[in-house]
């Protein structure tokens, strides 16, 4: 008892010390951010423009690590398959928008393949954007959820069911075989290159007074459509019958069974959410940025689960702040340090508050 008692002790006063040198560490970089703006080191609009991009892609990150973070609360496995879920369901929903916006004027082949494999079509000849196709947009983000929303069902039924009782290495080994046939069957239908998709120099844009940060229509509608979703997702988890069985199953498993919730609908609507968010995040991201390749998703990955991490395994809200706050801290990092180590900043910070936090912001769950 005496050599527990004293680990205990040892453990306790290191996690103190962690954290000390944490929120001192924190100050620090925030009086030398006071000290680089006010002595006029970076402009004020310098930072906006940095925290205003950190939102953006946090709340992408956030977005699509609410389906991550779902998987593993209801099902006890971190599904490596995930990024390219996202990656799945951008390229349908971008084929989708691109069919619209084109249909009758440009070969339905070359559409289809987003210009790609020497096709006569580009983005700029097709002309997508928010405000000169809001149709097609519209069309390709339902799209993009729906095509990830049935991917996810198949996978888990063919995949996953058959191995669900078994450890969870087993499902964590069956993810990455299943993201690697998702990654490289998109590799061979659109090729690896990176495709334009969007009619960037006709994305109107506006000047955001004081704060001089320029934000564009495709900006604009990501951040409106992701906290829409995740504030009626919050409503849904917390209003509703569906809502709170996943909660009970969240927080105990074999109880909800026994109280005759229905576990395999939940698993269901699990995936069906899930994999919606996940198709949404990925359409918007590269509706954002312009462009789409074959593994971005991939790359993305770690970010969300950074993300997931960070705000504590398995709490949907922690997600959430949890990509707010990788995003924020990687395109702050940029005042210090160069873009090509910005992501790296943000799992040094992961890192950080797991050591100080070993349960991350939240302590999981989705009833947080």
């Amino acid at each position: 008892m005496s050599v527990l008692r004293t680990s205990n002790r040892v453990r306790g006063f290191l996690s103190r010390r962690s954290t000390v040198l944490a929120l001192l560490g924190a100050a620090i970089l925030l009086l030398d951010l006071t000290r680089r703006v006010v002595s006029g080191d970076i402009a004020g609009s310098s930072l906006a423009l940095f925290l205003w991009d950190g939102v953006v892609i946090g709340l992408v990150v956030g977005l699509a690590g609410i389906g991550l973070s779902m998987t593993y609360n209801i099902l006890s496995f971190a599904n490596f398959a995930h990024g390219d879920y996202l990656t799945a369901g951008a390229f349908s929903g971008w084929v989708a928008a691109f069919l619209v916006a084109g249909a009758g004027r440009f070969d339905v082949g070359d559409l289809f393949l987003l210009g790609g494999r020497g096709g006569a079509v580009d983005s700029q000849t097709v002309g997508v954007s928010v405000t000169a196709t809001p149709v097609a947009v519209v069309v390709g983000m339902l799209v993009a959820a729906g095509v990830t929303a049935v991917l996810a069902l198949v996978v888990d039924r063919a995949v996953y069911r058959p191995i669900r009782d078994r450890s969870g290495i087993s499902l964590l080994i069956a993810s990455i075989g299943v993201a690697f046939i998702l990654r490289y069957v998109i590799a061979f239908v659109f090729e690896t290159e990176r495709l334009g998709v969007t009619s960037g120099a006709k994305v109107p844009s506006t000047v955001v007074p004081l704060l001089d940060v320029r934000i564009t229509a495709h900006e604009a509608t990501l951040v409106v459509i992701a906290t829409g979703l995740m504030f009626g997702f919050h409503v849904f988890l917390q209003r509703t019958k569906l809502g709170a069985a996943m909660r009970a199953m969240s927080d105990n498993k074999q109880l909800a069974r026994i109280t005759g919730i229905p576990v395999e609908r939940i698993v269901r609507l699990t995936w069906v959410i899930g994999g919606s968010f996940t198709g949404i995040a990925g359409f918007l991201v590269v509706l954002e940025s312009g462009s789409i390749s074959f593994n971005f998703g991939w790359l993305l990955l770690l970010l969300i689960f950074a993300a997931v991490i960070l705000g504590g395994i398995g709490s949907i809200y922690g997600a959430i702040l949890g990509g707010l706050t990788i995003g924020v801290i990687s395109r702050l990092s940029l005042v210090w340090l160069p873009p090509s180590i910005m992501n790296a900043t943000a799992f040094a910070v992961m890192i950080l508050v797991l050591i100080v936090r070993p349960r991350g912001l939240f302590s999981g769950g989705t009833s947080v």
